[in-house]
Parts: structure tokens; sequence; C-alpha cells
């Protein structure tokens, strides 16, 4: 039986079409227990790829147009890391295979996913061989397993993102790219927000975007309300097609990344345990995506930390309505805040003033 074709990713944007993409399965399987904080090495694929596999249609499920290959940190510089380098290309693989095999059922694309190798350096040119043949074979497997585009991720230097553009046009095979940069940086040069290698982050937009990437922009680093005033930075300088993918937290001025993050109560850095006490509410991602929307961003999701439910949430502020838009909340049902004539008034009531109402009672 043969799959019907699916719309492409160059063709729905070129339609003036949003694609949503759920990224993040890194810490869930780590939130799980899957997984290592630390090394952050996808092994749940190796031991639990059931769990994979129904994460992927969990956020199809919640309304991601985007199967995205769980390949991040899926590196030979990461695999050796927790001993299990000779299981590099099988990892790949079989996320790569689930990630198909999920995106056939659905409806939905396909993406392999090559990311930051943590060994690019500026001024260390004879690392670029090895970073290059990284990328070379992650990419070689994603299109061998049928993928529909490559994202490449995370990248705080611009020298790596150029790395990331070369390799996916060399052995890519012609597939769109998508290329983001992770704004840890805070440091600001002339005004402008930079890379990790003092280039502005419009211009490596514009000149990554001239080297072949499809579409680019930002991921991970940061929150809404500090990634966004980013994006608006990059919209004055840059036209094309742009993406944004942040994290799910509350970042601030004060503290803008997840590195410099604190929990308010306690003090201590929130990277990479508590992030949690930061969380973003269901509204502040519909916000998000409504700010995407008067930008003209038209690739946008969630990176580390992202649920369904925040999936759903940012589906929900484009006009969508995926499946699990069926168990959006209804607090019309709620026996202390309902109003639906089946709930008990008298309950109700009571709750309300029990439950509302500080301070002694006689």
């Amino acid at each position: 039986m043969t799959t019907p074709k699916v719309k492409g990713l160059l063709e729905r944007l070129n339609d003036g079409e949003t694609v949503l993409v759920a990224e993040g399965y890194l810490f869930l399987f780590e939130r799980l227990g899957y997984l290592q904080a630390g090394p952050l090495v996808p092994v749940v694929v190796l031991e639990q790829p059931e769990l994979v596999k129904n994460a992927y249609r969990d956020f199809v499920h919640s309304g991601s147009d985007v199967v995205l290959a769980f390949t991040y940190y899926a590196t030979r510089e990461k695999t050796r890391l927790v001993d299990v380098e000779d299981h590099t290309e099988k990892m790949n693989k079989d996320a790569l295979r689930m990630a198909r095999e999920v995106a056939d059922e659905t409806g939905t694309l396909m993406a392999g996913n090559i990311c930051n190798t943590n060994i690019y350096q500026p001024g260390h040119s004879e690392r670029h061989a090895e970073i290059k043949e990284m990328f070379k074979e992650m990419i070689e497997w994603a299109v061998e397993a049928g993928a529909d585009f490559i994202v490449g991720e995370t990248f705080a230097y611009f020298g790596e993102a150029m790395l990331a553009v070369e390799a996916i046009k060399e052995y890519g095979k012609g597939l769109p790219s998508v290329i983001t940069m992770a704004p840890y940086v805070v440091s600001t040069k002339n005004g402008q927000s930079i890379t990790a290698d003092y280039v502005p982050l419009p211009e490596a937009c514009q000149r990554l975007h001239d080297a072949g990437a499809d579409v680019v922009g930002l991921n991970c680093g940061r929150g809404p309300p500090t990634i966004m005033p980013l994006m608006e930075q990059i919209r004055e300088v840059y036209k094309g097609q742009l993406a944004v993918l942040p994290l799910p937290i509350r970042t601030t001025q004060s503290e803008p990344n997840l590195y410099m993050a604190k929990d308010p109560t306690t003090g201590k850095l929130v990277f990479p345990c508590d992030m949690e006490v930061l969380s973003c509410s269901r509204d502040d991602i519909k916000h998000f995506g409504k700010q995407c929307q008067k930008l003209g961003i038209q690739y946008v999701g969630l990176c580390c930390g992202n649920r369904p439910h925040y999936t759903r949430a940012l589906a929900e502020s484009l006009g969508r309505t995926p499946p699990a838009c069926r168990f959006s909340p209804d607090m019309t049902k709620h026996f202390v805040y309902g109003s639906d004539d089946k709930v008990k008034k008298d309950v109700a009531g009571d709750s309300m003033k029990l439950y509302h109402t500080l301070g002694e009672v006689e």
C-alpha cells in the first residue's frame, strides 16, 4: 500500500501556513526517569523504544505537524560519554525509523535532527573535520530513513551552525533545512544580541540563509519573555522564513537564559532539574503563539520542558483543534467552579466560600 504524499515543509510555508513542531524529548524522558541529567544521552531509544514511539504519537495527537526524530545528542561525542558509542548507529536509525512510521501513520512530516556537538570552539579548525563527520553520518542516516527535512538545532556558535548548513547541503540529497541557534549569550554588541562567537543574531540568520538554510531562527536557551525580543530584532533585518522554539519557562530580563534562572524561593539555579518552578502557564504559551503570528513567524514550537499539553495550547492559539482538544479544560463541569446544570449548586457555593476564605471560622 502506497502512503499518500504529504504536503512538504516548504510548500506549507510558501502557502502561508504555520508549521508547529514539538521538540523537548530529552527533558521529557529525563523527567520520566529514562535518561540521565548531565550527559543527557537518549539511551531510552535503545532501552525503551516503545516509549519513544508513543511520545511521538502524543505530540502529534496534541497538534505537532512534524515528528522530529529523537536523535538530539545521539552524536558519537555524546554516546562515548556513557559507553554506548558502539550503538550510535542503531540509536539513530531506530529513532528515525520510528519517527517515519509515526509520521506515515498520522499524515505528518518527519524530520531528521543534528545538533550542537559540544566540541566546537572558535580557533580550533582542526575539530571541524570531526564535527562534519558526525553531521555527515547522522544526515545520511536521516536521508536513508526517508526524512522530509533536516533540523540543525541549538547552536550557540554561528561557526558550528554554518558547518551544519554545509553538511546538509553536501549530504542531505537536496532536503530542506531548518537551522536554529541557542541564544544563551546575554552580552550584546552594538546593542544587538550575539552568538557565542560574537556574530549579531540578525546577521547570523541572514548569513545562514545565504549559505543555503531554508528556515533560520532560535531555539532553546530562553523562554518566550526573553526570546521574543530577540526575534523582533531579527525580523527587523531578516525577511525570510523564521523559526522560534523557546523553553516553556518564565525567564526574565535579569535572568534571561536557563543557565542564569533561579528558583524564586531558594535562590538556587534551576537548571537542569528544577526548571519546573518557572514553568509557563498554558496562557503564556497561547500568548507566545499570538506573538509569533504577529511577527509572521511560521515555524513554531517548544523545546526543553515541552509537554503535550503545551503543544495543544500552542495549536489552539493558532486556531487549530487537534484530537487532544477533545479534552481541553471545561470548567463549567467542575464541582467548585462549574455552571453546568448538572453541577450541585449548593456544593459549589459552599466549596467556593470555604476554599477561598482566609482567617478564623466560628
